[in-house]
């Protein structure tokens, strides 16, 4: 049992400290240029068509919840009948 356990923690410290580092590309630059440049576009949707889709999934599921807290609220201010 404890060799297998020292076997998986060399495993582990040997994958962790002989990966290679990836170079990234710094693409702030990129980035500030497209959401500083003044298109008309807030800047909640300059991401493009994701963002687009966020917002309006956002904005419906807001709507939705709003509507259905107004119902629960006329209903529950309705007392029920009894049978």
């Amino acid at each position: 049992m404890n060799r297998s356990i020292f076997a998986l923690q060399q495993v582990a410290r040997r994958t962790i400290c002989s990966s290679s580092r990836r170079q990234v590309d710094n693409q702030v630059p990129k980035n500030q240029k497209l959401f500083q440049e003044d298109n008309g576009l807030p800047v909640h949707l300059k991401g493009g068509t994701t963002d687009a889709l966020l917002y309006r999934t956002t904005m419906a599921l807001t709507v939705l919840g709003v509507g259905y807290v107004l119902y629960e609220l006329v209903k529950a201010s309705y007392p029920q009948k009894k049978d």
